[in-house]
């Protein structure tokens, strides 16, 4: 028995807590670390004010980011470790651990808005520069959830309405939106034509999902450009299915937009070719011989590079702490060089791709760091 399960037995309050928030790539990583412990954890489900970017960086460990609703769940007995990720769950953790008699360990999944000190271990991964302190250990991939169990349950669900499929399938994990990466029609439409193309030289079909982050309109043309056989799944808020982990059971092979790590390391998890879509705003839909083309494409790229989203990254990239700044094109990389993962449009190798690093020394970590109390940030 190890020392968080000896804990729960003296306790009404489980000695994990993990919060969970709106992003669903945060929410599976921080609940496959919790998991990986082997004691049991509870989730605390969290929402946002619009205004919590303001407070959380003015205030520091702070509920104010909050709405007053979700604040009950956080009382005592306060618990013996939390697990966050995201930027609006670190100032909820650093306040549980203030309001403490007990030592309260924090660990972070991903990157960190504060000092990267103030957590006792950071679980990162190759995008983010945060290599050289302490308290970090960086992972080849995020963490992730996908197993054969949970594959299986969702195929024998799903199997009977992709039937009518040509074989191979190939499924189509499309994110969008995220900080510099903007998923628009014209580049939906030229994701659909190269998801075509790939699907017609293997005589295969497609599986199509979008997610949370697809906009509607780039939804939409990426629909009306698919000319193969194929299923299209319509991501919205209040659907009650998601085909998403039976795409992963069911598929061949997979296409997925890049911005999206979280989507590139369940893929992965298959062990089947996976061809990354370069999602930057000088692809080839941004490229032609004319000049109305040209301009078009000028025009489009510019409009992309003025969105919020776009101009704070860019931002962080000058100004901000290192801490702050991204590369996915580190990881993409990494899955490359590891053979796991090609750009669409390239060939995929012909052997089969490596298993994904095991969770273990993640694990391992956040169990000594509840023996050591030498061990950690602060």
């Amino acid at each position: 028995m190890n020392s968080l399960s000896q804990a729960h037995e003296t306790e009404t309050s489980s000695p994990v807590w993990v919060l969970l928030g709106h992003k669903a790539g945060d929410n599976n990583q921080v609940m496959a670390l919790a998991e990986s412990l082997g004691a049991p954890f509870d989730e605390k489900h969290l929402r946002y004010r619009h205004s919590e970017l303001l407070s959380n960086i003015l205030l520091g460990p702070t509920l104010a980011g909050i709405p007053r609703q979700y604040r009950p769940q956080l009382t005592p007995p306060w618990p013996r470790l939390v697990i966050s990720a995201g930027r609006r769950n670190e100032p909820v953790a650093r306040w549980i651990r203030q309001q403490a008699n007990e030592p309260v360990r924090l660990v972070h999944v991903g990157r960190p808005w504060a000092r990267p000190d103030r957590f006792d271990l950071i679980v990162a991964t190759p995008q983010y520069a945060l290599e050289g302190h302490p308290n970090v250990i960086e992972l080849d991939l995020p963490l992730h959830r996908i197993s054969e169990a949970r594959l299986a349950d969702a195929a024998e669900e799903w199997e009977p309405r992709m039937a009518a499929l040509r074989q191979p399938r190939i499924a189509l994990l499309v994110g969008g939106d995220s900080g510099p990466f903007h998923l628009d029609p014209a580049k939906a439409g030229r994701l659909g034509r190269e998801a075509n193309q790939l699907a017609e030289s293997l005589n295969g079909s497609l599986m199509v999902t979008t997610s949370a982050r697809t906009p509607r309109a780039a939804a939409q043309a990426l629909s009306q450009s698919l000319t193969g056989q194929h299923f299209f799944f319509q991501w919205k808020p209040d659907s009650r299915e998601n085909p998403f982990l039976a795409f992963l059971a069911l598929a061949d092979r997979f296409i997925v937009t890049g911005e999206s790590m979280s989507m590139l390391t369940e893929a992965c998890a298959t062990r089947r070719p996976v061809y990354i879509f370069d999602m930057r705003d000088n692809g080839p839909d941004l490229r032609g011989s004319g000049r109305m083309i040209r301009l078009r494409a000028n025009l489009r790229r510019m409009r992309s590079m003025l969105r919020y989203r776009a101009l704070t990254h860019r931002l962080a990239q000058l100004v901000a702490p290192q801490r702050l700044r991204r590369d996915v094109g580190r990881l993409h990389t990494r899955l490359v060089d590891s053979g796991r993962a090609v750009f669409l449009g390239e060939t995929f190798p012909d052997s089969q791709p490596p298993p994904l690093p095991d969770i273990q020394p993640a694990t391992a970590e956040v169990l000594q760091l509840l023996t050591d109390p030498q061990k950690g940030g602060r």
